[in-house]
This record gives C-alpha cells, sequence and structure tokens, in this order.
C-alpha cells in the first residue's frame, strides 16, 4: 500500500494485532519500478478515515485480491473538493469516508453502484439511488472532562446554550469535518428555535471559536482546554478505552446515527477495482469487526452487535434527512461561517 497524505496525522496507532491485518502491498513504501503493478491492478483511495481504521482494512483487500491500492489521506470536505475540482481527470476511484450526507452534496461526482451484499444492508442506512455504500452507523455525541463537569451536568444539545460553558465547548469546523457538519444539522433538527436563532447561539456559545480537525476536539476536552465537545461516538470510545478523562452523552433530547460510506469515483480509471472494494467493506468479513476492531456500528442486518456499545433502544434517535442535508450543504456552511464570523470576541 502505497499512501500520501494531504495532511499531517500525528498520533497514529497502528494495530497491527488486529484480526483484518494483512501483508500489504508495500506497507507505506513507494514500490519500486521493478514491483510497479500492472495498470489493471491498481486502485487510487482517497480516505478521510484515520490510520488505524484504513490501514488493516486497506492490507487485507491488497491480500486477498492482489491489487495494489494508492492512498491519498485528508479531511473529508477537503478530499470532496479535491474530487470535485478533478472531475475531467479523476485522480481517485474510491472516496472511502464521510458522512453519507458529505456524499450526498457532491453526487455530481459519484457514479451510482448496488454493492454484492446490498440486500444484506439495513434499509435505512442505504442510498436510495446507490450513489454511496454504507460503511458503519456513527452516533453523533456530546463528551465532557469527567475532572471538570460533574455527572448529569451535560445531559442535551439544549445545555450548549447555559452560560457556564460559553468559551468552553470544543466544536469543529464544519467545513472541515463531515462529522461536525452532521452534529451541527443534528443541532438543527433537535432545537425549535429557527435554524438562524439556533446557529447564531451556538456561534455565541462558542465564542466564536472552532477547532480545525476532529481529532482537536478530543485533545481538548481531554487535556481539560474544554469543558464539553460535540463528537463522533466511535472517537469517543476509543479516547475513553484509552483511559482519557472523557464521558460520553447521548442527548435526550435526540441524536442521529448516520451512516459514513464509500462511493465509486465517477469516470474513475480503475472502475471494477473500485467495485470489489466497496463490496470488501460491506461485506460480513469486514463489518463483523466494526464494532470489536474500531468502536463502530455494522450497516448489516445479519452481524449480531458485540454487545460493546449500548444498544439502538438505548439511545434517542431522530429522524435524519441525509438528501436535504446533502442539498443544504453549501447554504448551512454558508450561513454557519457568517454567524460564527459575526461574533465578538476578546
Amino acid at each position: 500500500m502505497k499512501e500520501r497524505h494531504l495532511c499531517v496525522l500525528a498520533g497514529l496507532v497502528l494495530t497491527g494485532l488486529m484480526t483484518l491485518s494483512g501483508c500489504g502491498a508495500g506497507m507505506g513504501d513507494e514500490p519500486s519500478v521493478e514491483y510497479a503493478p500492472q495498470e489493471d491492478r491498481e486502485l487510487v483511495i482517497y480516505t478521510s478515515h484515520k490510520e488505524e481504521v484504513y490501514r488493516p482494512i486497506i492490507e487485507e483487500f491488497e491480500e486477498r485480491t492482489g491489487i495494489w491500492v494508492d492512498v491519498v489521506s485528508g479531511g473529508s470536505n477537503e478530499l470532496l473538493k479535491r474530487i470535485s475540482e478533478e472531475t475531467e481527470t479523476p485522480g481517485a476511484d474510491v472516496m472511502f469516508g464521510g458522512g453519507a450526507d458529505s456524499l450526498q452534496a457532491y453526487e455530481e461526482c459519484f457514479s451510482p453502484y448496488y454493492c454484492r451484499d446490498w440486500n444484506m444492508l439495513q434499509a435505512e442506512f442505504r442510498s436510495g439511488d446507490g450513489l454511496w455504500t454504507p460503511f458503519s452507523s456513527l452516533p453523533v455525541v456530546l463528551i465532557y472532562n469527567t475532572k471538570l463537569v460533574e455527572e448529569g451536568q451535560i445531559t442535551s444539545w439544549n445545555d450548549l446554550f447555559a452560560p457556564a460553558w460559553q468559551g468552553r465547548i470544543a466544536f469543529c469546523d464544519p467545513g472541515v469535518s463531515g462529522s461536525s457538519f452532521t452534529g451541527l444539522v443534528t443541532l438543527l433538527g433537535v432545537m425549535e428555535n429557527g435554524d438562524d436563532t439556533t446557529m447564531q447561539s451556538l456561534a455565541v456559545s462558542l465564542d466564536g471559536r472552532q477547532w480545525q480537525s476532529s481529532g482537536q476536539v478530543l485533545d481538548a476536552v481531554a487535556d481539560g482546554t474544554d469543558f464539553i465537545g460535540v463528537t463522533l461516538e466511535e472517537t469517543a470510545m476509543k479516547r475513553i478505552a484509552a483511559g482519557e478523562d472523557i464521558a460520553i452523552v447521548y442527548p435526550e433530547d435526540g441524536t442521529c446515527s448516520v451512516p459514513d460510506g464509500a462511493a465509486l469515483v465517477r469516470n474513475a480509471a480503475h472502475q471494477e477495482n473500485a467495485m470489489q472494494f466497496l463490496d470488501f467493506i460491506a461485506g460480513r468479513d469486514v463489518q463483523q469487526l466494526l464494532e470489536t476492531q474500531f468502536y463502530r456500528r455494522t450497516v448489516r442486518t445479519d452481524v449480531e452487535p458485540a454487545g460493546i456499545l449500548p444498544a439502538p433502544e438505548e439511545i434517542t434517535l431522530m429522524d435524519y434527512d441525509i438528501d436535504k442535508a446533502g442539498r443544504e450543504h453549501d447554504a448551512i456552511l454558508m450561513s454557519w461561517a457568517f454567524y460564527l464570523g459575526g461574533v465578538d470576541t476578546p
């Protein structure tokens, strides 16, 4: 596997002992000309996943198929914009990562594909037109620093607007992070004050500041820079398992569990190989390891929960309109930039 990074990925932990780990082709080294694969055995993947997620999956895919994968990593919106700019001569074959709403917002960049086990995927997580293949289900959660916030002080989205937390909330720029965009849309769906009022109130609660990567949200809450934050269940669970001073809140006023996924780039140079990869990530072999290895929820109907994560019925889930969020993606981001930029800070 050959890797290229659009940004610096700090603090990555390799998961070499995972069941899915394979030999891989190159282990991140540039292949020599002597061992360069034939054109029909190549695949270029743009991914917003952390390395501990994408590396074992891609290495196993390479091992099983003999396909050489070139990986370009970065933020989901960063990569989606790049794909949009490359429509005449696509550089990627697959976009692996990003919420379904973010993928939907760039629908003109992708070709529909119904993966091999499409009928085994949970209906609520399937794209109606096959535009993207779901990979995992990811609830949006609130987190807090257990040394600075008492249990029960944060229970709902509405608590973010309490004066006590002003300037102490970790939130990532939704123009950079797809998961933060999903979190913002979730908040808008829960609150009844209207989107403009809610965004303006949130911008004031943040004191006009936001982080530039989703990982910084976890860092800020863990080290006490911020008291509470908005993130995904998966990333929060990993930090808790690592012993950090973080606890999770599933908002009692509702949250969402939008799937992240992968999509076939329109006019991809290695279309058949891309389809094989989409089949692979939605296949049972990968899906049955999501919870135990990655703290992610399966999207298949024939994979039983491992019991590590709370059962869905224990979480108040709201309806999340993926198509609507995709259509309004740019307008929401423009409004958010306006309100955040309008906050006077010291």
